[in-house]
Order: structure tokens, then sequence, then C-alpha cells
């Protein structure tokens, strides 16, 4: 189950609205839909959270670049939102990395053996898998556990960086909360 919002500053406070994510596949997606609810560009907080497993916020300043901090990568990179954030510059990858890895992956089957080679030839009677490839597991571990990204992404609007990796359970109650939109949030909620 997933929860997200978008919490809007504007000349009179914080306007807060839940939002779906149904049309959004991409981070470019995601952004778009914060400047939507932007007011002459002000800040806006976009915040998903999947039942206490992991939460992220987008920070969308005007026209600068996204800003995000996921709480738990690895939890994170297992759901289809998540996965949104999870940039290849957040995770120290090569842009397009991950459409290499998907080749690879598609040449070498779980089994270990390249498409059309029989399962008996693969060197050694087992799988890259079974054998520990050192290759094959840096691809499965490439999403560090725990938090990611920008610490610092509210320091500005009254939550530290300590604060930030501290929070676990209803974050996004908390982060309204030190923003002074605890009452525009509960509103939508």
């Amino acid at each position: 189950m997933y929860f997200a919002a978008l919490l809007a500053r504007t000349e009179d406070g914080w306007e807060a609205s839940d939002t779906e994510l149904d049309d959004v596949e991409t981070l470019s997606d995601l952004t778009d839909l914060a400047r939507e609810a932007s007011v002459d560009e002000d800040t806006v907080l976009v915040y998903i959270e999947q039942e206490d497993a992991w939460f992220g916020v987008v920070r969308v300043d005007g026209e600068e670049d996204p800003r995000i901090y996921v709480s738990d990568a690895s939890a994170a990179a297992r759901s289809s939102y998540g996965e949104i954030l999870l940039t290849d510059e957040m995770l120290g990858r090569e842009p397009g990395a991950e459409v290499e890895i998907a080749a690879l992956e598609e040449l070498v089957g779980l089994d270990g053996t390249e498409d059309g080679e029989p399962e008996e030839a693969a060197a050694g009677g087992g799988s890259r898998a079974e054998v520990g490839d050192p290759d094959l597991d840096q691809d499965i571990d490439a999403v560090p556990a725990g938090p990611l990204g920008d610490r610092g992404l509210l320091s500005d609007l009254g939550v530290s960086e300590k604060d930030l990796l501290t929070l676990r359970t209803d974050a996004l109650a908390e982060i309204a909360d030190a923003l002074g939109a605890a009452e525009v949030l509960e509103a939508v909620r």
C-alpha cells in the first residue's frame, strides 16, 4: 500500500494534496507533477511512502533539478515507485547502466549458460549464481541498504539531516509538523 502527497509552499503557507501516481513512470513525470502544483515556482515536496517499509521525498524548486532522499534504498528498489526515485546518479552508476545490465541478463540466463547453449556446457557444472561469481553478486548488491540521497534537502525548512535520518514510521506527519503544515496535511489524509 502506497501513500503519496504533495506539499506546495505558497504566499499563504503550505498547501497539501494527496496525489495519484498512476501516470507517473519516470522521475521526469514526477517532477512535472510537482511543478504543476507549484505557485510562482515555489518549493514543492513530493512524499511517497510504502507502509512503513520506506519513504521518499522529492524537492522541486522552480526549474532546478529535483533533490531526492530515500529512507531505505534497498527496500525502495523492490518497489515500482521506489525505482523511479533511485536514479543512476544516486546509485553511483553510469547513465544507461541498467539497460546494459538487462541486456547482459538476457544473454546469460539464470542457469549461467548463454542463449542456445545446453545446460551441461556450463563450465564446472554450476551456474554463476551457484558458484558465487563476484560480478553477478555486485549487480545484485548494487543498491545499498539504508538511506540514500540528499540528506540536507529539508534543512532550510526545519528538518535537519539528523532528524531526517531518524524518521521511520509516520515520517510525513513529522515533516509536515516541522514545516507548519500538519493541519493542511491532516485535511487531505
